[in-house]
C-alpha cells in the first residue's frame, strides 16, 4: 500500500509505505522518495520487494522500518490466487482488537460502505500546488529533474460500518484511489470518472471482498502515550479470481 506523497522537512517528499513480508507479519517503509525512484524501483501494490533498513529511533511502532532508498529492489508479483491468503490471517474484528494485540496497521472488513467526495478549493489546490513545485525544486537538486505532483482536485471520503455495527467516517489517504481517478478522468472525464470510481468499490470491490487497511498516526498512537489514531490508507479487493486491477500503479 502507498499513501498519498506528503510534505516532510527532513526528507521532502515522501510517501509512507505498507506491505506484508512472506512472514506473513506487516512492515511500514518510510521514508520513500517515491516519484524520485528509478524506475525500476517503482514497485506495484501486489510485488514483493527487498530493500535494507535500520529501526529509528523516534519510531517506536514495531512494524516500523527506517529504509535506504538506493536499495530498493523490485522481485516478482503475487500470484492472484495467493494474495487472498496472504492478506487474510491480518484482518481483524475490530480497532479494538488491533489495539489489544498491539498493532499500529490492520485490516477490516466493513459491512456497509460509502464512497464519496468533497471538491477541493481553489485557495486550496492553489496552496497544494505552491508547496508541490518547492518540493519538485528540492528533489530536482538532489537527483534527476522532479516534475511538480498535480494535486487531486477532490478529497475522498469513506463512511462505512464496522463488524460490530459501529458507523465510521474516514478521509481516505489512498494513493491507488487518486491515480484511478486521474486514469478514469483521462478515458472519461471528471464527473464520470468520479462515477465510475464510486462504482467500482460499492458495486464491484465490497461484493468481491474489499478490505480497508488503516495505520496509526505517526504520533498520535500508544507509544507516545496516546489513544491510537487510525488513518485509513488503502482500500483493497482481495478476491481471487479477479480480472485485471485498474487500482494498480
Amino acid at each position: 500500500m502507498k499513501a498519498q506523497p506528503h510534505r516532510s522537512s527532513r526528507y521532502f517528499e515522501t510517501v509512507c509505505c505498507a506491505g506484508i513480508g512472506r512472514d506473513g507479519k506487516w512492515r511500514r517503509q518510510y521514508p520513500v522518495p517515491f516519484r524520485n525512484l528509478q524506475d525500476w524501483q517503482k514497485f506495484s501494490r501486489w510485488q514483493w520487494i527487498r530493500y535494507r533498513y535500520v529501526k529509528s529511533p523516534k519510531d517506536l511502532r514495531r512494524e516500523s522500518q527506517k529504509v535506504d532508498p538506493a536499495s530498493l529492489e523490485c522481485l516478482t508479483e503475487v500470484p492472484k490466487p495467493e494474495r487472498s491468503r496472504l492478506v487474510n490471517p491480518l484482518i481483524r474484528s475490530s480497532f479494538a482488537d488491533a489495539d489489544a494485540r498491539g498493532e499500529s496497521l490492520t485490516l477490516l472488513r466493513p459491512r456497509e460502505f460509502e464512497f464519496s467526495w468533497q471538491q477541493k478549493t481553489d485557495a486550496e489546490l492553489a496552496d497544494e500546488r505552491l508547496k508541490h513545485a518547492e518540493l519538485a525544486r528540492q528533489l530536482s537538486l538532489l537527483d534527476k529533474p522532479a516534475k511538480p505532483l498535480e494535486p487531486c482536485p477532490f478529497r475522498f471520503l469513506v463512511k462505512w460500518t464496522d463488524q460490530d455495527g459501529q458507523l465510521r467516517r474516514h478521509e481516505s489517504d489512498d494513493w491507488e484511489s487518486v491515480g484511478a481517478f486521474w486514469n478514469f478522468r483521462r478515458l472519461y472525464g471528471e464527473a464520470e470518472a468520479l462515477r465510475t470510481l464510486k462504482s467500482k468499490y460499492e458495486d464491484e470491490y465490497v461484493p468481491r471482498g474489499l478490505a480497508l487497511a488503516f495505520s496509526t498516526h505517526k504520533r498520535r498512537n500508544v507509544t507516545h502515550g496516546a489513544e491510537n489514531q487510525w488513518l485509513l490508507v488503502g482500500l483493497i479487493r482481495l478476491d481471487d479470481n479477479a480480472q485485471s486491477d485498474l487500482f494498480l500503479t
